[in-house]
């Protein structure tokens, strides 16, 4: 298969991050040159981001088998993600929550809905729904959620996410403009969250009514 050794190589090297199996095995699958624009498919299976066009960029690799990791996603589980960006670290939660899970994508850009819906249709995904919305406040005609991934960076966690978030869920989302962190959002039987910092990560801004009001330049992550 196309790429094949190439993806190999890749995920055999994200285990000195200490990732699970079954997250290693699902990055197996997903076919991240699918994924990306043409102009960079050379590095399609190279551990870094890259531009996707409209300031924005795809995860490395090894920082979306980090988050995947965090969220702990288990079968059939129903996952909200804020930041659809090309579709491929929703292709990634769909190979671990089974089709019997559902993943719920927000995506600020247009032109960015469009081609991530073709990017995982291309690679045969259907359990993903992507929406064109302001990620920030949630979903929630979808909700509550098992587990929510913010793919982009908050001034703070947004209200509307914990609020959407079941009881016993979890969340991970990067807080912070210049200097940002990785936040892993516990919420209790009670409603209360607990939160846990993971370390210092780098992602585009989370533009909308609970993130940044603005445009800024992207930052890589």
């Amino acid at each position: 298969m196309e790429f094949a050794k190439e993806r190999e190589e890749l995920v055999a090297s994200l285990q000195r991050h200490r990732i699970s199996e079954k997250v290693l095995k699902s990055m197996l699958k997903v076919p991240r040159h699918l994924f990306i624009p043409a102009a960079y498919i050379s590095s399609a299976y190279v551990d870094t981001p890259l531009n996707i066009g409209y300031g924005q960029t795809i995860s490395a690799p090894h920082m979306v088998a980090i988050m995947c990791d965090l969220l702990d996603l288990q079968e059939s589980n129903t996952v909200l993600e804020v930041g659809t960006g090309s579709g491929y670290n929703a292709a990634v939660m769909s190979e671990l929550i089974g089709d019997a899970g559902k993943v719920y994508s927000t995506e600020r850009i247009p032109e960015l809905v469009k081609s991530s819906e073709s990017n995982l249709k291309a690679a045969g995904y259907h359990n993903v729904k992507v929406f064109l919305s302001d990620g920030s406040i949630g979903l929630p005609e979808h909700a509550p959620y098992d587990r929510i991934c913010v793919t982009a960076s908050a001034p703070s966690v947004p209200e509307p996410l914990i609020q959407q978030l079941k009881a016993g869920g979890k969340m991970v989302i990067p807080v912070g403009e210049m200097f940002q962190s990785l936040y892993i959002i516990t919420k209790k039987g009670d409603g209360t969250a607990v939160s846990k910092e993971w370390g210092g990560v780098v992602f585009v801004p989370l533009i909308g009514k609970h993130g940044f009001h603005f445009e800024s330049k992207p930052y890589r992550h």
